[in-house]
């Protein structure tokens, strides 16, 4: 069985159910639980439109990844680079969370906040994608 969301009392008795069954089985289970609300889908999905916006603006604003990050050769940024060297030290400084499958929904708020932040520092500011900023 792959991951389940348990969210309601039916969820859950099937849940048991479904380990009653394996346990008679098999005599042994190895399980992990995860409790808390982690990133939706949508937070996930607007976190890469959001590195690629910002790529597109740090880029547009003559920014390359060695004025931010590393010096040497100029490289411009993208979305993987704006996740993995912007995004993602902001989050492990927040949260301790090393992946983005991890910070909480409100943590996201948090991040993005605090990213934003720096970003205004060079006159650059992208709204977090949502449907009112994608019209």
């Amino acid at each position: 069985m792959t991951e389940q969301i348990i969210n309601s009392k039916q969820s859950l008795d099937a849940y048991k159910a479904y380990l009653d069954i394996q346990f008679s089985k098999k005599h042994y289970l190895r399980m992990t639980c995860k409790t808390g609300d982690l990133r939706t889908l949508s937070q996930n999905a607007a976190l890469h439109v959001f590195c690629t916006q910002v790529s597109e603006a740090l880029n547009d604003a003559g920014f390359d990844f060695r004025v931010f990050v590393k010096p040497g050769y100029p490289v411009p940024f993208n979305e993987n680079l704006v996740k993995e060297y912007l995004w993602r030290p902001i989050q492990k400084a927040i949260t301790g969370k090393n992946s983005t499958t991890q910070p909480k929904v409100n943590e996201y708020i948090l991040i993005y906040d605090a990213l934003n932040l720096k970003l205004a520092e060079h006159g650059i500011h992208v709204p977090w994608p949502c449907k009112e900023n994608m019209k």
